[in-house]
């Protein structure tokens, strides 16, 4: 069962580190180029911002873009500001999400995201969570994928082993990191299936597509290409 609560409170801790760690930064590391293809920093820090606004608009019944053009223009449009400024929207857009979090709701209640997807308002602030985790690791400012808390870290692999289950283009898989299994793939039954082994945060990496899963080890067949997400 999904604890909004407890998420809440993981998405202030982890809001704080990145918010923490971008202060060592100047403007011109804004500008550098982030480890998301076509990303500056800039463009992470901006999209974090908005993403938390985005998520109130969830929360609140609203769609939460106007549109993908409008999503990608507030992006570019905020990407080249200075460092305070990135900071600040940060802080505040955060501050609104919790604010919303914090207001008594149906929490059972089902929401739709982008692109039509649909969830459990519960999951809402795991969702954000996954956001600022992983673009922290995306600004390539000294957090690494091993430095992300470890309930984060299996609790993330297991969303995204739901999130390619029974995709037609992934067959039937076993992750394990020799402590916990999931499974994902197209599941038919008595195909032939895969076992992918590796660190947690390895395979995280690798669901996630920040890594090629170079240090992974793959049984029963090659390793699988998974759709981006």
């Amino acid at each position: 069962m999904n604890d909004h609560v407890r998420d809440l409170a993981s998405v202030r801790d982890a809001t704080e580190r990145l918010l923490s760690a971008a202060t060592d930064l100047d403007n011109a590391a804004v500008t550098q180029q982030s480890r998301l293809p076509g990303w500056s920093r800039g463009h992470v820090l901006a999209h974090v911002a908005l993403n938390a606004d985005a998520l109130v608009n969830v929360l609140a019944g609203r769609p939460m873009y106007a549109s993908a053009d409008t999503r990608d223009s507030d992006i570019e449009r905020d990407a080249p500001r200075p460092l305070d400024a990135q900071l600040a929207d940060i802080r505040a857009s955060a501050a609104r999400f919790q604010e919303a979090g914090a207001l008594p709701a149906e929490w059972s209640r089902t929401v739709t995201l982008r692109n039509g997807v649909t969830d459990s308002a519960s999951r809402v602030p795991f969702r954000r969570w996954i956001e600022v985790e992983l673009h922290h690791v995306d600004l390539g400012i000294g957090y690494e994928l091993e430095d992300l808390p470890q309930e984060f870290v299996e609790r993330e692999i297991g969303f995204l082993a739901e999130r390619f289950a029974g995709h037609p283009e992934v067959p039937p898989t076993r992750l394990t990191d020799g402590t916990h299994a999931w499974r994902t793939g197209r599941g038919t039954e008595g195909a032939p299936e895969v076992t992918v082994t590796g660190s947690a945060p390895a395979l995280l990496g690798w669901l996630a597509g920040r890594r090629e899963g170079a240090a992974l080890t793959v049984d029963g067949g090659l390793l699988p290409a998974l759709p981006p997400l």
